[in-house]
């Protein structure tokens, strides 16, 4: 399993954060303070930061160069400063990426995933799904047809992604915003029925006879499959 340290003061956020990033199977580890920060780091060893810019006792710049003078851990940088002059030297210092607040809390995972998988030194685990000519890389939150890497966005990779975990069993809308979205979503249910659409749009190319997204009338949703 996986470590993440969350450096982030503004508590909302990481606890937001800290629910998404448990149910994608991640140890995570949370402090509020820069001036923690340091200790943090080197107790736990985590395999990626989440370090927030602007925070009380020690800013993230200077964090982030204390973790580069320790190693190579991989470190994403979370501030509401986003003008492109914070986002060079975030990268100048040694940042890995750069989201800028507001944010969504899929996309952070989904550049947690895309960061991990880029690091040299970790390892992705055997956690592949493979459906006919579609595979999922749930360590990697990456869906190719035939080779070809599918394009989603965060909401509706973590969509897909969670239907792969559980192919051939039916879920309703509300069990759907609850287990994928979480219960912080505000928007309407037919937000799923729209996300499936285009889904089902960016697998045009995945044959039926292997395996598709149903819609069960009264029922819900179900990614049935033949799993190879």
């Amino acid at each position: 399993m996986k470590t993440i340290l969350i450096v982030e003061d503004e508590k909302p956020i990481s606890m937001v954060l800290k629910a998404y990033l448990q149910r994608e199977s991640f140890q995570v580890i949370q402090v509020f303070d820069g001036a923690e920060a340091s200790a943090a780091f080197n107790d736990n060893s985590p395999d990626l930061v989440l370090l927030d810019v602007m925070l009380p006792g020690k800013d993230g710049w200077e964090i982030l160069k204390e973790i580069r003078q320790k190693g190579t851990c991989p470190v994403i940088m979370l501030t509401a400063l986003g003008d492109i002059d914070y986002k060079l030297a975030g990268f100048k210092t040694g940042a890995d990426d750069y989201i800028s607040k507001p944010f969504v809390a899929e996309e952070v995972v989904a550049r947690v995933h895309a960061v991990l998988r880029r690091s040299p030194g970790i390892l992705a685990e055997d956690n592949v799904r493979r459906f006919g000519s579609l595979t999922v890389d749930l360590d990697s939150y990456s869906i190719q047809v035939n080779g070809n890497e599918v394009s989603l966005t965060p909401r509706d990779l973590s969509l897909f992604v969670f239907f792969a975990k559980n192919p051939n069993q039916i879920f309703t809308r509300e069990q759907l915003i609850e287990q994928v979205w979480g219960m912080d979503y505000d928007g309407s249910d037919r937000a799923v029925d729209l996300a499936i659409k285009r889904i089902r749009k960016a697998l045009e190319n995945w044959p039926a006879t292997d395996g598709e997204i149903k819609t069960l009338r009264g029922l819900g949703y179900q990614l049935c499959v033949n799993e190879i």
